[in-house]
C-alpha cells in the first residue's frame, strides 16, 4: 500500500514482521504502521514504515498481542493498544505511547497487570479515546463481553511520562464490547487497511 492508494502487497512478509494482524495508514504523515500476528511465548512487532518507499522508522516489540493503534493527529506519536487474558483471573495488557523521532516508548498505564486495551481513537490532539477489558472476570460472567471506555485528557502527550494514566482516569462507562473468537481472529489473518488513520476495534 502507498500514499497514491495502491493496493497493499499480496505478501507482507519484507515488512519483516511476520503475518500483519493490524495495519494503520496515516495519510497526512505518511506512515504506515504495522503489527504482527501473536505468536505463543514471543514479543509482538510493531513497525512504523514510510507507506511510500516501506523504509522502517520505528520498531517496537510488545509484551501481549496487539489489539490496536492510532496515529496523533499532529505530534509524531503512535498509541498501541495490547493485552490478553491470562486464562484464570486477570486482564492484562498495556497503553504503549511510541516517540517516532526518538524510538521511546512509555507503558502508561500505573497498575501493575495494566489493562487490556481493545480500541483507541484521538478525539482530537488532546483526548485519547481508551477501550479496554475489564480488569479481571471475578463474579463477572459478562466480562469478555463488556469493557469501559474513556477519554483520556493531556495538554501534552508527547511529555506524558510513564505510568501515568491512574485508575480514575480509566474508570469510565461500561459497554458491550465482545471479543474475537479464535474463528474470527484466524479469518482476520488478512489485515483491514483503515486510511483514515483510526484503529481497527469498534469503540462502541
Amino acid at each position: 500500500m502507498t500514499a497514491s492508494g495502491d493496493p497493499p502487497p499480496e505478501s507482507w512478509a519484507f515488512l519483516g514482521v511476520g503475518d500483519p494482524f493490524q495495519v494503520v495508514h496515516d495519510e497526512q504523515s505518511g506512515l504506515l504502521a504495522v503489527a504482527g500476528t501473536p505468536t505463543h511465548g514471543r514479543a509482538t512487532p510493531v513497525a512504523v514504515y514510510d507507506s511510500r518507499s516501506f523504509t522502517r522508522r520505528a520498531l517496537v516489540r510488545s509484551r501481549f498481542p496487539v489489539h490496536a493503534l492510532a496515529f496523533h493527529p499532529r505530534r509524531p506519536l503512535l498509541a498501541v493498544g495490547t493485552g490478553k487474558y491470562d486464562g484464570g483471573y486477570f486482564v492484562e495488557g498495556e497503553l504503549l505511547l511510541l516517540h517516532l523521532k526518538s524510538d521511546a516508548v512509555a507503558s502508561l498505564i500505573e497498575n501493575e497487570f495494566g489493562r487490556q486495551v481493545l480500541g483507541l481513537e484521538w478525539l482530537d490532539e488532546r483526548t485519547l479515546r481508551v477501550l479496554m477489558a475489564p480488569p479481571d472476570d471475578w463474579q463477572d460472567e459478562a466480562a469478555h463481553e463488556y469493557g469501559h471506555v474513556a477519554a483520556v485528557d493531556r495538554a501534552d502527550w508527547a511529555a506524558a511520562p510513564a505510568r501515568s494514566l491512574s485508575g480514575r482516569d480509566l474508570a469510565d462507562p461500561r459497554v458491550h464490547a465482545p471479543r474475537p473468537t479464535p474463528h474470527t481472529q484466524r479469518s482476520r489473518r488478512r489485515p483491514h487497511c483503515d486510511h483514515s488513520g483510526k484503529p481497527n476495534e469498534a469503540l462502541g
